[in-house]
C-alpha cells in the first residue's frame, strides 16, 4: 500500500465536543476528574491539544446554554489563538423544567414558542460564531399510551421545525438527530432516520438529517441507513460513538470497529461517485462521546484517530475489483476485498503522513508525555468545573 493511497485521510476534518471535556458520569452520578475545564474558554484549549497533536480536529461543537459567553467575538478571537475554530451549535432542549412534556412538540404553545425562541438565539449565535450549522436533537416523546396524541405531536414538531428553518440564513444548515428511546420510553417524536428524514424532506434543503452511530436499535444496519441519506441528498452529518446496547458514550470504533469502516466505506464510495460526490463535501464529523472513567483529551485523541484509521481503510478498498465481483455475483470474492482492506494495518502510513506535516507520529503517546495533563490540573484550582447538567 502506498502512503498517498490513503493521504486523503489526512484531510478529514472531525469537530469534538465541548462537552466531552467536562465532568460527567452516569444517570447515578458523575465522577470529576482533576484539571477538567472551568469556562468554555478552557474546553477550547483542550480541544486545541487534540488538533495539535492528530492535525485534523480543527472544530468545537458547543452546547447552549451550557457553553454561552458575553462575547462571541471574543471566543472566536481565542478559538484562532488556539488554532481551532468554533463548529455546530446544539441547542439543549432537554434540561429545563418547562420542558418535561416536550419542548418543540410540547401541547402548550407558551413551552414550544420558548423552545422555538432557544433555537431562534442558537441561530443568532451560530451567525456570530462564524457557524454554519444548528445540530439538533430533542428528548421529547411520551413515556404512557393515550398520554398524547402522537398524529398531533408530529404536526406541532413540525410547525416548529418550519419556523426554525424560515430563520436559516443562506449557507447555515439545520441538521436533525433522531433516537430510537429514551427519555421517551413509549413513543420518541425523532424516532428513527425516517422520521428524520420525512421532516427534512419536507423541510426544504436547508434541513438534512444527523446520523449518530449510537442511536439505533439493536441489529439496525447503520451503513445501508447512510447509504439511503446519501442517495436521497439527505446525509447531514454524524455524531460519532459505539455502544454495546442502547447507549451511546462509548469512543467510537472499540465495540463495532467493522461497523465503523463500513459506514466510512459508503462514505468513500460516494465522495467517487458523480452523483453524490458534491454533497460528501458538506458532511459534518461530530465525535458526540462524555469520557466517564477514562481521561478526557487521551480518549478524544483516541476517538479522532479511531474515525481517521476506519477512514483510511475505506480508501484502500480496490472499488473497481469490488465492482467486478459484484457483477459477477462472486459473494465470497467482493466479500474477500471489503474484508482484506478492513484488515489492512493503515497505522505506519499514517504515522509517516502526519510526520510529513511535522504533526507527531503517535498523537496518543506525544500527548501523555507533554506533560499537559499535570499543567492543567496544577493551574486549574478553584471555581467550579464544567459538569453535564
Amino acid at each position: 500500500m502506498d502512503d498517498q493511497h490513503i493521504a486523503a485521510a489526512m484531510d478529514i476534518a472531525i469537530e469534538t465536543p465541548s462537552w466531552g471535556y467536562a465532568n460527567s458520569g452516569t444517570r447515578f452520578g458523575v465522577f470529576p476528574q482533576p484539571g477538567v475545564p472551568r469556562t468554555v474558554y478552557e474546553k477550547l484549549a483542550d480541544a486545541a491539544q487534540v488538533h495539535a497533536h492528530t492535525g485534523i480536529a480543527p472544530a468545537v461543537a458547543l452546547h447552549i446554554p451550557w457553553d454561552t459567553v458575553a462575547d462571541y467575538a471574543a471566543l472566536v478571537a481565542d478559538a484562532a489563538t488556539l488554532g481551532v475554530r468554533v463548529g455546530a451549535i446544539n441547542p439543549n432542549l432537554f434540561q429545563k423544567q418547562e420542558y418535561k412534556f416536550g419542548s418543540l412538540a410540547h401541547p402548550d404553545a407558551a413551552v414550544r414558542d420558548q423552545a422555538i425562541a432557544q433555537c431562534m438565539d442558537c441561530i443568532g449565535i451560530a451567525q456570530q460564531t462564524h457557524s454554519s450549522v444548528i445540530s439538533l436533537w430533542l428528548a421529547d416523546g411520551t413515556n404512557y399510551a393515550g398520554q398524547d396524541d402522537l398524529r398531533g405531536r408530529q404536526r406541532r414538531l413540525h410547525a416548529s421545525l418550519a419556523q426554525i428553518t424560515a430563520a436559516l440564513p443562506t449557507g447555515m444548515r439545520l441538521l436533525l438527530e433522531y433516537k430510537p428511546f429514551e427519555p421517551a420510553f413509549h413513543a420518541t417524536d425523532l424516532p428513527d432516520w425516517g422520521t428524520a428524514y420525512w421532516h427534512a424532506a419536507r423541510l426544504g434543503d436547508q434541513v438534512q438529517v444527523l446520523v449518530d452511530l449510537g442511536h439505533h436499535l439493536p441489529g439496525t444496519n447503520v451503513a445501508q441507513v447512510v447509504a439511503l441519506l446519501l442517495e436521497a441528498g439527505k446525509l447531514g452529518g454524524f455524531h460519532f460513538n459505539d455502544r454495546h446496547y442502547a447507549d451511546d458514550d462509548l469512543i467510537v470504533g472499540s465495540v463495532d470497529p467493522w461497523g465503523l469502516f463500513l459506514v466510512m466505506h459508503e462514505l468513500v464510495q460516494a465522495s467517487r461517485d458523480p452523483q453524490t460526490a458534491a454533497q460528501t463535501h458538506a458532511i459534518a464529523y461530530t465525535i458526540d462521546q462524555s469520557h466517564n472513567i477514562e481521561a478526557k483529551i487521551p480518549a478524544m485523541i483516541r476517538s479522532v484517530l479511531n474515525v481517521q484509521e476506519a477512514y483510511a481503510k475505506a480508501l484502500c478498498v480496490d472499488t473497481d475489483a469490488l465492482a467486478q465481483q459484484q457483477a459477477a455475483g462472486d459473494v465470497l470474492g467482493a466479500n474477500d476485498i471489503l474484508t482484506d482492506a478492513f484488515r489492512t494495518d493503515v497505522r505506519p502510513a499514517l504515522a509517516r503522513l502526519r510526520a510529513a506535516r511535522d504533526l507527531p507520529p503517535d498523537p496518543l503517546a506525544a500527548f501523555r508525555t507533554g506533560g499537559y495533563t499535570e499543567r492543567a490540573a496544577a493551574e486549574r484550582v478553584g471555581g467550579k468545573a464544567a459538569s453535564w447538567g
